[in-house]
């Protein structure tokens, strides 16, 4: 069998800024091999602990799921714990537990991601599970309609009945995006779960669910040789499928700002949701505007927090996100969201002054060098943290290789995180940050609107 081996080694640019490393910078191990029908396989070898953990990411999410059957890739998700005809409901679960290990899985707009850890003497069973439900799934009614019914009750839970109802990264995105593939609700609505049919299930598991659109990683004690090896064995004879072509989800930032206010049932305070359109992934820009969002809402120091919660004292709290994924992960369109919550005496409008102000500030006078640095350091602090753990590292990898198509990448965020400057972090603030790519969502609790503005 011929076999394409890579050892990744750091070195390429982002958008073509190299950036060098420190000669005491940890380097996360990484080796790729790619097996004749299509697997990517990832290894980190780190014999620090007798444990393994594995991330199998499917270059599959909510942005590509069928038209009218929004949330279809979430649902998907949860049918692939419901057993295949080898392991029944049940086993992948009891095996991997019964080893003292655990799994779960998530869907994103790029990518859906299987993870477990657990003792290395797991391993070879874990991989069997994997490459099991990668061939084929149990396809029934019975466990479509049960796995409807879970979904329905996680959206009412998660969603219907919780105050604000994730509208920061749900309603948000349905604004300020204009394609389907961005702006529909990936969680889905009641009626297009309901009519998800069985013939719906196993396209989607022959069209996305192939070896030639998914990625193995694995990192702890196992040399890359062990893992390679164990790919092929139990991955190796399951064919590869022809994929969908790509729809060109691609979108410019926005021009002129999009506002609307919203009633909510459940909240007890107004809360305030801004999101502005990121860079592309790969763009000069997306490292400083890393940066940039943890430099305005990330932590207590934060100029957000430091400016409307503690000084002007307007806000309850200042939080931010990327979509549902990070600043570094994803494929499309996303958006950084600035989240917040503010007195009831005051009115969207002070809150968004206050936004705006802090932004301008670094707009027109940048950031000091101590500044930026402790940011950065936090970044850095960050992203190293999110590698420790094993089964942390192999999902990280893993989700770098499917979305760079380069899982040596993470050897290169700590070099571009580093040689962000200050006028980096300006040119930011000036080109996304603005009024015309900003979309705005103001939540007030029902009781405070009168009953013609309620929506």
């Amino acid at each position: 069998m011929l076999l394409q081996r890579m050892l990744l080694l750091a070195g390429c640019a982002l958008a073509g800024t190299a950036a060098a490393a420190n000669a005491d910078q940890w380097r996360v191990p990484v080796a790729v091999e790619k097996l004749d029908n299509g697997l990517t396989v990832v290894v980190s070898e780190d014999h620090s602990a007798p444990v393994v953990g594995i991330s199998v990411v499917y270059h599959v999410g909510m942005r590509l799921e069928p038209r009218n059957r929004t949330g279809f890739a979430h649902l998907f998700e949860h049918l692939m714990f419901q057993g295949t005809p080898q392991a029944r409901k049940g086993v992948f679960d009891s095996v991997i537990t019964g080893g003292g290990g655990r799994n779960n899985g998530s869907t994103r707009a790029d990518f859906t991601n299987y993870i477990e850890t657990a003792p290395v003497s797991a391993l070879e069973p874990m991989l069997w599970l994997e490459a099991d439900r990668m061939r084929t799934l149990d396809f029934n009614p019975e466990t479509l309609k049960n796995q409807q019914d879970v979904v329905k009750e996680e959206i009412r839970n998660n969603v219907q009945n919780q105050p604000y109802g994730g509208f920061m990264w749900i309603d948000i995105g349905q604004h300020a995006f204009s394609k389907w593939e961005n702006n529909h609700d990936g969680y889905g609505s009641f009626k297009d779960l309901e009519n998800a049919s069985l013939d719906d299930v196993r396209g989607f598991h022959r069209d996305f669910y192939g070896p030639n659109n998914a990625v193995l990683s694995i990192a702890g004690d196992v040399t890359p040789e062990q893992g390679f090896a164990l790919a092929r064995r139990y991955f190796g004879d399951i064919p590869a499928r022809p994929t969908p072509p790509r729809p060109d989800y691609r979108e410019g930032l926005n021009t002129k700002e999009i506002r609307l206010q919203q009633s909510d049932a459940l909240a007890q305070v107004p809360a305030l949701a801004v999101g502005w359109k990121m860079p592309d992934r790969g763009s000069r820009d997306q490292a400083p505007m890393a940066v940039l969002g943890a430099l305005l809402a990330e932590g207590e120091a934060s100029r957000l927090h430091q400016g409307l919660v503690k000084g002007r004292q307007l806000a309850l709290n200042v939080e931010s996100l990327y979509g549902l994924t990070s600043a570094w992960e994803y494929d499309g369109p996303t958006l950084f969201v600035v989240f917040a919550m503010y007195k009831p005496d005051h009115d969207a409008d002070a809150v968004l002054s206050g936004i705006e102000a802090e932004i301008a500030r670094v707009a027109t006078e940048g950031v000091d060098a101590a500044t930026l640095a402790r940011v950065k350091t936090q970044l850095l602090a960050q992203w190293y943290d999110g590698l420790e753990m094993f089964l942390d590292r192999a999902d990280a990898l893993a989700k770098l290789q499917t979305l760079w198509g380069d899982a040596g990448v993470v050897n290169q965020i700590p070099g571009w995180i580093e040689t962000v400057s200050a006028a980096d972090v300006q040119r930011a603030a000036r080109t996304y940050l603005t009024t015309a790519n900003r979309t705005v969502i103001d939540r007030k609790p029902a009781a405070m609107l009168a009953p013609a503005e309620q929506k």
